[in-house]
């Protein structure tokens, strides 16, 4: 693994995960979902619900690089990058809760966004926050310090779902101890209400568990670059990845895996999975050479991840604006109902609709490579 190569595993690690967002964001219709692209219902853990711990875990890698700078910056100027990160992720994060700006109604009227039913969270706040703690951890804890209180944040997460969640059912969706706390500090109507309740599966408290997905990436990547020349480093990854999972099916026996609480069992077995994939890729692309087009797709996501999801984001929620038929349908199920539902059928017809949408923001993805235009945030 040369000095000039080591960038490129990340890169197709993180342009994966984004294409997977994509995919698994934008079927044609939610009615037509094949069970591997749609999340688990409760516990558990289908190839949907590693995509974002993975992007978590993709940004901790990436942090493994760029806070190397640090050390020669000033306290004042360290917290001013932190901060400023943060801040910008995270109003990015509301704009897109607050885009199209409105909807329209049955009768083809638009009516503009309530502020007053705002959602705040969402899974670009998640990754703001979550960088924001590592960060600050990493930079004034060292790596080494991190990695312990990581470890007593999982720990600590647990004890308080179980000991302030509801008697008997602590780690359901309203009897979870993080549902006490979004509804005190967000209100029900800035929540999420996809699951017919007020629930915020970004929530304040389980961000908490989620920073061990960045932390941990970060200490996968400063391994991998400190060791890139080693004999076994590879193997230790695979079974320090090995050993997480056992961990974590283990400790799911108590502790259930599950993303829309983020319990701590499932950040050791989404961590455990990350590691070993990109293990595959170090191997595979850094040190057998698999580079070219086989790897070319998914850094064109990689390259400029946030810009694409983001406007993967914007796109769908544009389609809004434009109403087409009698019925005054949206330009987003009239292409599923009267394109790709027609061509291939329910299922295959939704899903060929979200791969439409990967390809579409892919070729937006290599105009910009192309143009070495690189959005940074």
């Amino acid at each position: 693994m040369n000095q000039n190569q080591r960038f490129l595993s990340l890169d197709v690690f993180r342009g994966l995960t984004v294409a997977c967002m994509i995919l698994v964001n934008t079927p044609g219709s939610w009615q037509y979902v094949y069970a591997p692209l749609g999340h688990a219902k409760w516990d558990g853990c289908t190839p949907t619900d590693l995509v974002f711990p993975f992007f978590l875990f993709a940004v901790g890698n990436a942090m493994s690089f760029a806070m190397k700078k640090f050390n020669t910056l000033s306290n004042a100027q360290v917290l001013g990058k932190i901060f400023k990160r943060t801040l910008l992720i995270f109003f990015i994060g509301l704009f897109l809760n607050l885009y199209p700006f409105g909807r329209y109604d049955a009768e083809g009227n638009f009516n503009f966004i309530d502020l007053s039913n705002l959602r705040i969270l969402g899974v670009l706040q998640r990754i703001a926050l979550c960088y924001c703690i590592a960060a600050l951890l990493i930079h004034y804890v060292r790596p080494r310090g991190a990695a312990i209180v990581t470890c007593l944040l999982l720990l600590g997460y647990w004890a308080v779902m179980y000991f302030f969640g509801a008697s008997g059912d602590p780690y359901s969706m309203t009897g979870h101890a993080g549902q006490a706390i979004d509804l005190a500090i967000l209100g029900e109507s800035h929540m999420y209400h996809g699951e017919g309740v007020a629930f915020e599966p970004e929530g304040l408290l389980s961000t908490l568990p989620a920073v061990g997905n960045v932390v941990f990436g970060y200490l996968v990547g400063a391994y991998v670059q400190k060791n890139r020349h080693a004999r076994g480093m590879l193997l230790k990854l695979v079974i320090a990845g090995s050993l997480l999972i056992a961990v974590a099916l283990l400790w799911s026996s108590v502790f259930p895996i599950n993303k829309k609480i983020w319990t701590s069992s499932y950040v050791l077995y989404t961590v455990g999975l990350a590691t070993l994939l990109l293990s595959v890729m170090i191997y595979l692309i850094e040190m057998k050479g698999w580079q070219g087009k086989g790897t070319y797709f998914f850094e064109v996501f990689g390259k400029n991840p946030l810009f694409i999801y983001v406007l993967s984001g914007m796109l769908v929620d544009t389609y809004s604006y434009f109403r087409l038929g009698p019925n005054h349908e949206g330009l987003y199920s009239w292409m599923y109902n009267h394109i790709f539902q027609p061509a291939f059928g329910n299922y295959p017809g939704s899903l060929a609709f979200a791969l439409f949408h990967v390809l579409l923001l892919w070729l937006v993805g290599w105009w910009m490579d192309r143009k070495k235009i690189y959005v940074r945030v």
